[in-house]
């Protein structure tokens, strides 16, 4: 068991002050009665009383020293295991340019992407995973991690217009394999998803894909949506803006190719959720990983041993310990 506020047990000081108050208000608190001699007294026990009055102030401590532990949060852990799992490290790399969201996905193209990858994400339980989003920059949102829900909620708390307009492929795709890296995997992937032509940042696809190769990492590309003329309604309604995509499928497959991944077409809904499967059949490794398991609150006990000292001590005052005026 450890306490999770242990610098409460500085409480414990109180105790000084509480027994010297209480040395001191006893000390002269003896009943008297003025008598010509005590000799006929010398020899008679101690009452039983004045034992029980001791223990009565004794208890009263313990339901204060109980009180104190139960507000220091005492806690218990089920021990740690090392497991061994097969599993990859991966990153994901989403494009949240303004052409994402275009309606020839339901709802949008980016809501699909992003309800795709949650699914995804959720059925990769022994992977190590992260995300990285690009527009006209890149962003690493989400380093390599276990935790899936704090990936997912990452996932969902994205919007577009979180970054300068653009699609800098090789940007993102540079800063996952930087992400990578880390990874302790033998099997590294990127799955990146974007919908247009690579016309912003500094990092060209292609040195970024040389750079992928050199570091052991698979490429899996995906061109999403449809190529033509599309229309953007702002999110308030109030204005639409015309756009024509074209999907960069010659760079993008050139990419995946020269990382020993794949190229994927998704053109509606249904072939995204169709790319996804395929990639979740990734090749695996074994991997050891620490699992933990929820730590349980233990300050209940001690409540109910402060409320039952507390209680008997309550009934001796009023019972066995009842002064007489």
């Amino acid at each position: 068991m450890t306490l999770k506020y242990p610098w409460l047990l500085l409480l414990f000081l109180l105790y000084v002050p509480l027994i010297w108050w209480y040395l001191k208000r006893n000390r002269n608190a003896t009943p008297s009665l003025g008598l010509s001699t005590l000799s006929p007294f010398a020899n008679m026990p101690r009452s039983w009383k004045e034992y029980l009055q001791k223990f009565n102030f004794i208890l009263k401590l313990l339901a204060m020293a109980a009180i104190i532990v139960a507000l220091c949060r005492p806690q218990t852990y089920d021990s740690r295991r090392t497991s061994r799992v097969e599993g990859t490290d991966i990153i994901l790399a989403l494009d949240i340019s303004g052409s994402m969201a275009s309606k020839d996905f339901e709802p949008s193209r980016f809501q699909a992407a992003k309800d795709v990858a949650i699914k995804f994400v959720n059925q990769r339980s022994n992977d190590n995973m992260g995300l990285v989003v690009f527009a006209g920059e890149s962003l690493s949102l989400m380093p390599l991690t276990y935790d899936r829900a704090a990936l997912i909620n990452a996932l969902q708390n994205v919007e577009l217009g979180d970054l300068t307009d653009g699609t800098a492929i090789g940007d993102g795709l540079a800063s996952a394999v930087n992400r990578l890296v880390s990874g302790k995997a033998k099997s590294k992937s990127v799955i990146l998803l974007t919908d247009g032509t690579n016309n912003a940042g500094e990092v060209p696809p292609a040195t970024a894909a040389q750079i992928a190769r050199q570091k052991g990492i698979k490429v899996y590309t995906i061109g999403v949506g449809t190529n033509g003329t599309i229309q953007i309604t702002d999110p308030y309604g109030f204005s639409t803006t015309t756009l024509e995509t074209k999907i960069d499928e010659a760079s993008l497959k050139k990419i995946a190719d020269e990382t020993g991944g794949k190229f994927f077409r998704a053109k509606d809904e249904k072939m995204l959720q169709k790319v996804f499967k395929e990639i979740d059949s990734l090749e695996k490794t074994k991997l050891d990983v620490e699992n933990f398991t929820r730590t349980d609150e233990a300050f209940f006990p001690w409540i109910l041993a402060a409320f039952c000292c507390y209680a008997l001590s309550v009934l001796l005052r009023y019972t066995v310990l009842r002064r007489v005026p």
